[in-house]
């Protein structure tokens, strides 16, 4: 079995602040410090009123201070939102104080809607998502030891060399990410129609690099898991709940689970959610053991990255304690 890491999106729940969902972010990288996770990575999303970790490098700085071990990163920051210069500064400032301990995983999406791009970008005159490639290598650049002929140099950042991983939904991440000869993470966890695809060309394709000799995938995985498969199953229902929102245009907090999603979807619906969600496993510790063994003999990840959105924190924890035990 593959090592386990966490996705967390500092979710708002429903009867609760967004202060409450940091600390819960604190509370939970604690905890997954002390039960071996490899990483804790958070993502880059805004104008969500569900997600707290928008100022993500912030948030990062934050989690790294109050944990010991574990790696923390990005999974991702979502680069056409900045200048490179400005993310080799903010990454290469926490590889400083947190040094060997920092990841900065890349998405090309904007991880928001078009008026807020503009007001993050202040201008939509840039090239976006089509700037990418040459975007990531600016930033690895940034990173690199220092350079005598450099004119701008990042500092802190320059010669930090923090690993940077490629994140992507289509296969378009897994070609750049093989090209580039760079570890890649696939967004299975809510965009998983490409997965099998996407590992195939990245491994087929992968050029060997200095610091990456052989390809290594991660894969993202909604898991749950509780005493047994019928209470999984319901506090599964918070995230059925959430992407039922978003088929419907609507994103709000996390909901509390409900003992049956029937009454709240059409079967359209039911379908377009399931096929979102399709790569989860949820269920007791007999049942997730199972799902993970079958999900790593299709895939052969080199790492599964775990997302659990669960409404009651405490039972988040327990699922986390519960998976580690597995």
């Amino acid at each position: 079995m593959p090592p386990l890491s966490i996705l967390d999106l500092a979710p708002v729940v429903e009867g609760a602040t967004t202060r409450d969902a940091l600390l819960n972010s604190l509370d939970l990288v604690r905890l997954a410090d002390e039960l071996g996770y490899t990483r804790y990575w958070v993502a880059e999303h805004h104008n969500m009123e569900g997600v707290a970790s928008s100022a993500t490098a912030v948030l990062i700085g934050q989690l790294a201070a109050t944990s010991r071990r574990i790696r923390v990163g990005s999974g991702g920051i979502m680069l056409p939102n900045h200048a490179p210069l400005t993310i080799a500064e903010q990454f290469g400032t926490l590889a400083e104080l947190f040094p060997g301990r920092i990841d900065l995983g890349l998405g090309r999406a904007p991880g928001t809607d078009r008026p807020t791009m503009r007001a993050l970008r202040r201008s939509l005159e840039s090239t976006g998502e089509d700037a990418f490639p040459n975007d990531v290598l600016e930033l690895q650049g940034y990173l690199a030891p220092a350079s005598a002929d450099a004119v701008v140099r990042a500092v802190p950042g320059q010669g930090t060399e923090v690993p940077i991983w490629l994140l992507g939904s289509s296969l378009y991440g897994a070609q750049l990410a093989a090209y580039l000869g760079l570890p890649f993470a696939f967004a299975s966890h809510f965009a998983p129609d490409l997965l099998m695809q996407a590992l195939q060309i990245y491994r087929a394709t992968y050029k060997p690099s200095a610091r990456h000799p052989r390809p290594h995938a991660m894969v993202g995985l909604n898991v749950v898991v509780a005493p047994t498969d019928e209470e999984a199953r319901v506090l599964f229902t918070s995230s059925q709940q959430r992407f039922l929102g978003m088929v419907r245009g609507q994103r709000g907090k996390l909901p509390p689970p409900v003992a049956s999603m029937e009454a709240l979807w059409t079967p359209a619906e039911a379908l377009q959610v399931q096929r979102m969600l399709s790569e989860s496993i949820v269920g007791s510790p007999e049942t997730v053991r199972a799902g993970l063994a079958a999900t790593w003999a299709r895939t052969q990840a080199d790492e599964f990255i775990v997302a659990c959105a669960v409404h009651d924190h405490g039972l988040r924890r327990r699922s986390y304690e519960l998976l580690a035990g597995i």
